[in-house]
């Protein structure tokens, strides 16, 4: 009977571990930009809150994940795919296509918001802040990132990237550069299962068999 219970112990223990390891290896992850610092700017000082360019060094990203922008209104935030506009630090030649703001344009009003950024698509790709004509950007308000497969996109984002922002006709609107929408709200975590999964069912039918 002693036997019998520290095997079941043991089984329990086993079935544990490998639930966390399965978990910790299936999950998709938010990335908050520049961790606690957050996204922004201090035009007194011309500097960053945070290196950028650091903090993407430490981070895996993969398809399904989303990057997460505390920010405020001060900053904007630009996604793109083209080299040439990121080493510009501007979108003032970008095209439709390749290069995205999030949020609308910055109002310079300082209101608190937080900018989810889906990676949909595979490779490297930039983001900056093109506000104050883009000297936020020149003192390091900009990085690069690489995004592998991972685990695949899940099905609320496996969809195409969303379509260019049709800026609606009006006389106050004229002569500024229409932004972009993208982006609604990110979910906290997301699961799928994978082989972790499959060994967890393995070593649940060999310990089975031993306390036979």
């Amino acid at each position: 009977m002693e036997a019998t219970t520290k095997g079941i112990t043991l089984c329990l223990i086993v079935v544990a571990l490998l639930i966390n390891v399965a978990v910790a290896s299936d999950t998709y992850t938010n990335h908050t930009v520049g961790g606690d610092a957050g996204w922004f700017f201090n035009s007194t000082t011309n500097t960053t809150s945070a290196d950028y360019k650091a903090w993407a060094t430490n981070q895996t990203f993969g398809l399904g994940d989303f990057l997460i922008f505390n920010t405020n209104t001060n900053q904007t935030v630009i996604q793109t795919f083209n080299q040439t506009t990121y080493g510009s630090c501007t979108i003032d030649d970008s095209l439709d296509t390749d290069t995205f703001q999030y949020d609308g344009v910055s109002n310079q009003n300082g209101d608190a918001v937080t900018i989810p950024v889906p990676l949909t698509i595979e490779g490297t790709q930039y983001y900056f802040s093109a506000a104050e004509d883009g000297e936020q950007c020149q003192q390091g308000m900009a990085f690069q990132i690489n995004v592998t497969h991972g685990l695949g996109l899940p099905p609320s984002l496996n969809q195409p990237p969303p379509p260019p922002y049709v800026q609606p006709p009006g006389p106050a609107d004229e002569g500024q550069s229409p932004p972009v929408a993208v982006a609604t709200n990110a979910p906290n975590r997301g699961m799928r299962t994978g082989p972790s999964f499959r060994w967890l069912v393995l070593v649940l039918l060999v310990l089975l068999s031993y306390l036979e």
